[in-house]
């Protein structure tokens, strides 16, 4: 043997977990009644805002432009570009119902994609490319397209880091890099100044909901967000943060970090400085209270932590506790469903036509 063998290591990491015991969850949601809480949603807002690096964006004109259109069947899948930050970029699908009348507006839905998915191509539904059939057959990526073909008006984006905004280290054609992106390389630089990669997709998709707001097909009043695992806090963070998401779904992303995201460690997406002291996942869901807001959890996913489904529940119970407060208990759902980290879609689809399409 060519090394010494260890007998003991000294790890660091049960000294975070003490430490996430003594110092997590000080903005946590506590309110007792409904001026608490909208005090509370102000200030816990601008807060996250500041935390992961939201202040710190520039604005910019979106420059739109139309790069492809392609007929798919019952719908038409446009490939389009819209500036995020000066002289950033992010492509996305638009895919459109057939049928649209002159005048007439559709609900619409951001179809936020997770990792391993190739980006936007895998809830757009692009079965054309070999190596997305199996990730898109195995895990029902494909819910952009459910969408559309329920006739929603869909965006399928690219995340930074994905698809075609994959950075240097992550770059090319074969088939692992193609499937998989550059969070790590990404996360370290943005926390070098002062930004994070969830601040800098949350901060993507309130500009592609500028985007929607220029489009008069798209009823403003009717706008939702959905996604798997990556795509789930994608959509957790944006419904949490901007108020023009009614309806959102978070599939395979919901579960208290300290199980989750400590104890089990994942993507570097996941991380933001100092954020665990503030809130945890349950408090970011009480901040979309009363809009719609479903949650779909497989009870074999491992990502839900060594407890499972336990993990998820504590903090399902804490988001409950504002959709109580403020009257909206119909508007919140758990779906607890028997796999693993898939999307399922076993109440989604009722869920959201029911308060974005009635």
């Amino acid at each position: 043997m060519n090394t010494e063998h260890i007998a003991k290591y000294y790890t660091s990491i049960p000294g975070l977990a003490d430490r996430f015991n003594r110092t997590a969850g000080q903005w946590g949601f506590q309110a007792a009644s409904l001026e608490e809480y909208e005090a509370w949603k102000t200030s816990t807002r601008a807060r996250l805002g500041e935390l992961i690096g939201m202040t710190r964006m520039d604005m910019c004109d979106l420059r739109p432009e139309l790069l492809e259109s392609v007929q798919q069947e019952n719908y038409r899948r446009e490939k389009w570009l819209i500036q995020v930050e000066p002289d950033v970029w992010m492509p996305f699908y638009l895919l459109m119902p057939d049928g649209l009348q002159p005048g007439e507006k559709r609900p619409c839905m951001i179809a936020a994609h997770g990792h391993g998915t190739g980006g936007k191509l895998s809830p757009a539904g692009r079965t054309d490319i070999p190596a997305l059939r199996e990730p898109i057959a195995g895990a029902h990526l494909d819910y952009g397209v459910s969408f559309v073909q329920r006739g929603y008006i869909v965006l399928c984006p690219d995340a930074r880091g994905f698809g075609e905004r994959r950075e240097s280290s992550g770059q090319g054609d074969e088939e692992s890099v193609f499937l998989g992106s550059t969070c790590n390389q990404l996360n370290m630089m943005a926390i070098s100044l002062g930004l994070s990669l969830t601040g800098m997709w949350t901060w993507d998709l309130t500009r592609l909901l500028d985007y929607i707001g220029t489009r008069q097909e798209i009823a403003q009043e009717r706008i939702g967000c959905c996604g798997l695992s990556g795509g789930g806090l994608q959509t957790l963070w944006l419904a949490a943060l901007d108020e023009r998401v009614s309806c959102a779904v978070v599939s395979g992303y919901f579960y208290g970090y300290k199980d989750a995201l400590l104890n089990l460690y994942n993507c570097s997406c996941n991380y933001v400085p100092r954020l665990w002291e503030a809130v945890d996942m349950g408090d970011i869901a009480a901040l979309i209270a009363p809009r719609a807001l479903l949650i779909e959890t497989g009870d074999q996913d491992p990502l839900n932590g060594e407890r499972g489904v336990d993990n998820v529940r504590e903090q399902v119970e804490i988001t409950a506790g504002a959709y109580r407060l403020t009257g909206a208990e119909d508007r919140f759902a758990h779906h607890i469903f028997a796999g693993g980290h898939v999307w399922n879609g076993g109440q989604t689809y009722k869920f959201v036509d029911r308060w974005l399409n009635e």
